[in-house]
């Protein structure tokens, strides 16, 4: 049977880090954020979000200009809030479907029964997504060392916040009956040893 994989943690927390280290056990992972930079390629979506959002969030050769975008959805205001929730209406119900299909290609091809597959999705609990999951990883980091990879990330402050508070938005945390936990806060081969460890488990090795 095929094990569905969520990717839980705040932002920074080491994530990506985590799902390519289950990539090199022999994972399948599944990136949302890549998905949803192919949806916001789509003409369709590209024309929505110049409605939504304004000419100017879309260049001279019909791609989404994503930093506009970003200062347009988040920020310090309502107005903010209210433009990260139509996006996401527009967003996520393709990158849900795609997902879901992709899922499907995947049970269905030979082995796929015996896979396990990673969801690496933005708010994956906010989203609806931990009740597709057979197993959810908490990605846990020290504050310290999560802050010094947001600083590197060069957002603006008002985004920052933003993106910190659109995480808090609907986050329940998960009972620990389905919850493991990564600490993604240092070495690399620490992490994957513990990634190693946990599809080790779930292949039943």
């Amino acid at each position: 049977m095929m094990t569905v994989v969520g990717l839980i943690g705040r932002i920074a927390a080491g994530k990506s880090t985590v799902a390519r280290a289950f990539a090199s056990q022999g994972a399948e992972v599944i990136d949302a954020d890549q998905i949803a930079h192919e949806v916001l390629a789509g003409p369709d979506v590209v024309q929505e979000v110049a409605r939504r959002y304004g000419p100017e969030t879309v260049d001279a050769e019909g791609r989404v200009r994503r930093p506009v975008l970003a200062g347009a959805v988040f920020g310090p205001s309502a107005a903010h809030d209210k433009a990260l929730v139509d996006l996401e209406a527009i967003v996520h119900p393709r990158v849900r479907q795609r997902i879901e299909d992709r899922l499907a290609t995947i049970a269905a091809a030979p082995g796929g029964a015996g896979k396990v597959v990673v969801l690496d999705v933005p708010l994956l609990v906010q989203a609806g997504w931990d009740g597709r999951c057979d197993s959810l990883v908490l990605v846990e980091c020290a504050e310290e060392e999560r802050q010094r990879r947001l600083d590197g990330r060069g957002w603006p402050e008002i985004q920052r916040a933003a993106r910190e508070r659109a995480w808090q938005r609907g986050y329940k945390p998960p009972g620990p009956e389905k919850t493991l936990v990564v600490d993604a806060s240092g070495d690399p081969a620490y992490t994957l040893s513990q990634v190693d460890r946990i599809v080790r488990s779930l292949s039943g090795k």
